[in-house]
């Protein structure tokens, strides 16, 4: 019999994985569309997640964590195939809540901090004998360029803001892809790091445009706030103002042509408000 003892009816499906490891349930599982994640403890009584994805594109993220090795995200503890065991966020504090309490400049140059940590690896990660397989951004936005014409003004003009981007690049890095206020956790002593990269390679201003459309579209809209927090991200970031506008639009428009592709026009129409109020940015 398992050390672990009888397996719990609401674990049944993950029993392979938790005896695999020797890993003990250490909370509610969690299902998102993505994977389901199952707090756990090792065999040592160190806290952990256990993450099982249910897409083939969560790979892309496993192998980069693991070759971020903890730089700027969760260091991987083990991993194989679709399973994932990643180190807990076990800190108390929380970007969402600290937005809402007042500090959304705070919470900004804390996202901005962490994307500025995973590109500063982009050397250890690309180096390496067997590079994680990234994605360029051509690639990602090729979903926009071929949906543009059928979409809104602000599609359009996303479209052509991001070809004149990516015509132009600038330095690679390792990118994220999706951070957020979600998925940049405190991780207690080892302070605020970053989950679920979508693993890109591309221009570092890329990785700062979704953050600005977070924690909800509703606040991005708030009179005033995104040409507040535009103003945070470049001081925090380092990136050419005139440069991360650009990147802003061309992010809203690709995101938006997701939303309504996945038939959520309430989604597809708020983030293309935000767009179009990024515009002003751009023709500043």
């Amino acid at each position: 019999m398992s050390d672990l003892g009888p397996v719990n009816p609401g674990f049944a499906g993950d029993a392979a994985w938790l005896r695999h490891w020797r890993l003990r349930p250490d909370g509610d599982p969690r299902t998102t569309a993505s994977s389901r994640l199952i707090p756990v403890r090792t065999s040592d009584g160190e806290p952990a997640m256990l993450k099982l994805a249910h897409l083939d594109e969560e790979e892309r993220g496993a192998e980069l964590l693991v070759a971020l090795d903890g730089h700027g995200a969760a260091r991987v503890l083990a991993h194989s195939g679709e399973a994932l065991l990643l180190e807990r966020a076990t800190g108390t504090r929380d970007l969402v809540r600290m937005v809402a309490e007042g500090r959304d400049d705070e919470a900004t140059r804390t996202i901005c901090a962490a994307a500025g940590q995973i590109h500063a690896a982009s050397a250890l990660v690309l180096d390496r004998d067997d590079p994680p397989e990234l994605v360029d951004l051509p690639t990602w936005f090729r979903e926009l360029f071929a949906a543009a014409d059928g979409l809104g003004t602000l599609h359009r003009r996303g479209a052509d803001v991001a070809g004149g981007l990516l015509d132009d690049p600038r330095d690679p890095v390792v990118l994220h892809g999706d951070l957020h206020h979600g998925n940049v956790l405190d991780f207690g002593a080892r302070g605020w790091l970053a989950i679920d990269p979508k693993g890109l390679v591309g221009e570092a201003g890329f990785d700062y445009a979704n953050l600005l459309c977070n924690p909800s579209p509703e606040r991005a809209l708030r009179p005033g706030r995104l040409e507040r927090q535009f103003g945070v991200v470049v001081e925090a970031s380092g990136i050419e103002r005139a440069r991360l506008a650009r990147w802003l639009v061309a992010w809203c428009a690709l995101s938006s042509t997701w939303f309504a592709i996945d038939d959520d026009p309430r989604r597809a129409s708020s983030t293309a408000a935000i767009g179009e109020r990024a515009l002003a940015l751009v023709d500043e």
